[in-house]
C-alpha cells in the first residue's frame, strides 16, 4: 500500500502506533512480572483495546480531562501518566503519583489531564458531568472522556449521567470501550440490545459506533466526534468496537472465549496490524519499528526497576491525606482543643432556619462566582421543596442554580466532578433517606477521593440534605436521620445545627472547607424555630461543640432538633433538683471530644442524644469514648438514647414513643443519677 493511499496522515499513524507499542510494553511486562512473581498486584488486562486511547492521544492535549477505570492502564499511559508514578503507584510505594495509596484501580494525575479512576464499575459517568460542567462555566475549551467498558452500560449510574449530560449540553464523550465482555459474562447474556450507541438518541444527542481497532477510521471518527463536543454542541456517546483478549482480571488469555473466536480476534487486534500497515505502507521499516519497540520497552522496564526501589509508603502515612488536616482524624487519645468562633457581627436580622441556609447561601454566592447550587426542584418560583433556595435562580441565573433531573447518582457525581476541579458546589438532596440511591457516589467517591489520590486531587463540595422524623406523617422512608452511616466513611465532614445562628455559620463553614462536607437540616426546626441571626457573613467552625446550658449533675450531649428536647428536658429535670448540663456538638465530624470530656469531668455523668437508631447509632461511639477515658472519674457510665430498633412508623402513636422525646430523656436521666 503506498502512502497516498492512506486514509491517515502517516506521522499520525505512527505517533498513534508509538503509544500502541508504549501501552503493550506495559502489558506484557506486568504480565511478565505477575507471571514470574517479581511483584504482585491486582491486575486488570486491556489486551487488545490499544488503538482506543493511542489514537485519542493525537486528538486532546493534557488540558483535556479523563476519567477511566480500573481496566483504564492504557488509558493512563496515553494520557501521559509518567510510567515511573504509575508502576511505583501499583507497588504501593511513596513515589506514586498518588503516595501509594490508590493503586492502579485509583489513578489521579491532574498534570496529565487524568483526573479519576474508579474501581466502580460506571460510577465515572456522573463525575465526568462534574468536570464537563467546569470548563463549559469557566469558558474553557477542553473536552472531558469518560472510559468505561460495556458492562457498566447496565449501571443506573451512566443512564443518570447521559439524561444529565444531553439535558445541559456538557462538553463530555461517553466512550464505551466495548471489549464484548461485561467481567467474564458477554454480551448476548447480559442485554438484547442491538448496540449501545443508540442509546444517546433515546436520551436526545448524538450516539456514533467505531472500529476502535481501525487506527484510520477511529481517528477520522474521533476526529469529528471531538470536534462536535469541543464547538459547544453537547455530548457524544461512543461505542468504541474491540476486544479483550485476556481475563476479566489476572495474566493470559481470555479462557472464557471458543478458542476458535480467539484466535480470529487475535487476528484483528490493531497492534500487530497496525505495525504491518506501517511497513506496507512505506511509513517505517522493519528497523525503525524495531528500534522504536525497544524504546518503549527500555522505557517501561526503567520504570518498573526504579519503582521496585522505591520506599514502600510506610504506615506513619496511614492518617494522613483522610482529610486536609490530619488533626480533624478522630483517634483515641488525641482530643484537640479548637478555637470557639468569638463574637459574631453584631448586626443581626430575626430569621427561621430555613431563612438562615438561604442567606448563607447567598452571601457565598455573591463571594464567589465559583459556588453553584444543584438538586431537584432547587429554581424558582419555589426555590426547592423546602424553600431553602427561593430568590437565588432569579438572581444568579440558570448556570448558577439548577434544577436536575431526579437522580441523586446524577447530582452527587456532578458536585464531586467540579469540585475535583476546583469550583464549590452545593448539593441538594432532599431526604437523608435518599443517601440509599447516591450512596456509592458519597461514600466510595467524594469521601475517598482525597485519600485515594494522596491529596492530587480533593473535593470541596457541600451536601445539604433534610431529616424527617419525630414530626409524623412522613413514614419509613422520609423520616431516617443517617448520620451513623456517614460518619462510618472517612473523608466525610457531617454537621447537624440546632438552630438557625449555627445553620448559617456551619454552612459557610462547609462552603468554604476544602474537603466534602454533609449539612443535615432537621425538618421540624426549618420553620418552626426562629432566631437573631447576624446579617453579615461570619462561621461557626467546624469540630467545636459549644455549652448551651450550664450544669453540675449530668451532661446531656445531643445536636440537631433532639438538642432541643434535650434542652426541654434539662428544664423538667430542674425542677426536680437536677442540674443537667447541655452540649450542642454541632459539628459530628470532626468531633470535639475536648469540650465534650470537659463537660462529663465536671458532671460525672453523661447521656448521649439522638434521633437516629439507638443500636449501632453515634451514641454508642461517644459514650464508648467517655467510658474508655474518664472511667475513674465517673459517677455512672455513660449511655445514650436513641430510636427503637424499627423503621420509623407512619402511625404518629408508634412513631412518637420510638423517637426519644424530653420525657424520655428526663426519664433516663433521672436513672443515670439515682444509680
Amino acid at each position: 500500500m503506498e502512502q497516498s493511499n492512506l486514509a491517515i496522515e502517516p506521522e499520525v499513524l505512527k505517533a498513534i502506533y508509538g503509544q500502541m507499542a508504549r501501552i503493550r510494553a506495559v502489558d506484557k511486562a506486568i504480565q511478565a512480572g505477575l507471571s514470574a512473581g517479581k511483584f504482585m498486584f491486582t491486575y486488570w488486562p486491556m489486551t487488545g483495546q490499544e488503538c482506543i486511547p493511542a489514537t485519542i492521544s493525537q486528538l486532546i492535549s493534557k488540558d483535556d480531562y479523563m476519567i477511566t477505570t480500573y481496566r483504564g492502564i492504557h488509558d493512563q499511559v496515553a494520557k501521559g501518566v509518567d510510567l515511573y508514578g504509575m508502576f511505583a503507584e501499583a507497588l504501593g510505594r511513596e513515589d506514586g503519583v498518588n503516595k501509594g495509596k490508590g493503586g492502579s484501580p485509583h489513578i489521579s494525575d491532574p498534570s496529565s489531564g487524568s483526573m479519576v479512576t474508579t474501581a466502580i464499575v460506571g460510577a465515572g459517568a456522573p463525575i465526568a458531568n462534574g468536570l464537563a460542567i467546569s470548563a463549559k462555566e469557566r469558558g474553557e475549551n477542553r473536552v472531558t472522556i469518560v472510559n468505561f467498558g460495556d458492562g457498566a452500560t447496565s449501571i443506573g449510574a451512566v443512564h443518570e449521567a447521559m439524561n444529565l449530560a444531553g439535558a445541559w449540553k456538557l462538553p463530555v464523550i461517553f466512550l464505551c470501550q466495548n471489549n464484548e465482555w461485561g467481567e467474564y459474562t458477554p454480551i448476548p447474556v447480559y442485554t438484547s440490545s442491538p448496540n449501545f450507541y443508540g442509546r444517546a438518541e433515546a436520551l436526545g444527542f448524538k450516539g456514533v459506533q467505531l472500529d476502535g481497532n481501525d487506527p484510520a477510521s477511529f481517528y477520522k471518527g474521533m476526529k469529528e466526534v471531538i470536534e462536535h463536543v469541543r464547538g459547544g454542541n453537547g455530548p457524544v456517546f461512543v461505542e468504541a468496537k474491540t476486544f479483550r483478549m485476556g481475563p476479566h482480571a489476572g495474566v493470559g488469555d481470555n479462557y472464557n472465549v471458543d478458542k476458535d473466536y480467539l484466535k480470529t480476534k487475535k487476528e484483528q487486534a490493531p497492534v500487530a496490524k497496525t505495525r504491518q500497515l506501517l511497513i506496507d505502507a512505506g511509513i517505517c521499516s522493519e528497523d525503525e519499528l524495531a528500534s522504536l519497540e525497544a524504546a518503549a520497552a527500555k522505557e517501561v522496564d526503567d520504570a518498573i526497576a526504579k519503582a521496585l526501589e522505591s520506599t514502600v509508603t510506610p504506615a506513619t502515612e496511614t492518617l494522613t491525606d483522610v482529610f486536609a488536616n490530619v488533626d480533624d482524624v478522630p483517634r483515641r487519645g488525641h482530643y484537640p482543643s479548637r478555637p470557639a468562633e468569638g463574637d459574631l457581627p453584631s448586626e443581626t436580622k430575626t430569621m427561621s432556619m430555613a431563612e438562615a441556609v438561604l442567606d448563607a447561601q447567598h452571601i457565598a454566592m455573591k463571594k464567589n462566582p465559583e459556588v453553584f447550587i444543584l438538586g431537584e426542584d432547587v429554581g424558582d418560583p419555589h426555590g426547592g421543596v423546602f424553600g431553602t433556595n427561593k430568590g437565588l435562580q432569579t438572581e444568579f441565573g440558570n448556570t448558577r442554580v439548577r434544577p436536575t433531573p431526579i437522580a441523586e447518582q446524577a447530582i452527587i457525581g456532578a458536585a464531586l466532578g467540579s469540585s475535583i476541579a476546583g469550583m464549590s458546589p452545593i448539593a441538594e438532596i432532599m431526604f437523608t433517606d435518599f443517601f440509599g440511591v447516591c450512596i456509592d457516589q458519597v461514600y466510595n467517591h467524594a469521601a475517598k477521593q482525597r485519600y485515594m489520590s494522596g491529596s492530587a486531587t480533593h473535593a470541596p463540595m457541600t451536601i445539604r440534605v433534610q431529616a424527617g422524623g419525630g414530626m409524623g406523617g412522613f413514614g419509613a422512608q422520609h423520616s431516617q436521620s443517617m448520620e451513623a452511616w456517614l460518619l462510618h466513611s472517612p473523608g466525610l465532614k457531617v454537621v447537624y445545627p440546632s438552630n438557625p445562628v449555627d445553620a448559617k455559620g456551619l454552612l459557610t463553614s462547609c462552603i468554604n472547607d476544602p474537603d466534602p462536607c454533609i449539612m443535615i437540616e432537621s425538618m421540624m426546626l426549618l420553620y418552626t424555630l426562629k432566631g437573631e441571626v447576624p446579617v453579615d457573613e461570619y462561621s461557626i467552625p467546624l469540630g467545636v461543640a459549644k455549652v448551651v446550658r450550664e450544669g453540675t449533675d449530668v451532661t446531656l450531649i445531643s445536636y440537631g432538633w433532639m438538642l432541643n428536647q434535650a434542652l426541654a428536658a434539662a428544664e423538667e429535670l430542674a425542677k426536680e433538683g437536677i442540674s443537667a448540663e447541655v452540649v450542642d456538638l454541632r459539628s459530628l465530624m470532626p468531633i470535639d471530644y475536648h469540650r465534650v470530656l470537659e463537660s462529663v469531668k465536671k458532671t460525672g455523668r453523661a447521656i448521649v442524644v439522638h434521633a437516629a437508631v439507638e443500636f449501632c447509632g453515634y451514641g454508642a461511639e461517644i459514650a464508648s469514648t467517655i467510658n474508655e477515658e474518664l472511667w475513674d472519674k465517673l459517677k455512672a457510665p455513660a449511655t445514650r438514647i436513641g430510636a427503637a430498633y424499627a423503621p420509623i412508623a407512619y402511625s404518629n402513636a408508634i412513631e412518637f414513643s420510638q423517637v426519644p422525646g424530653s420525657a424520655h430523656i428526663v426519664a433516663r436521666a433521672k436513672d443515670v443519677v439515682k444509680s
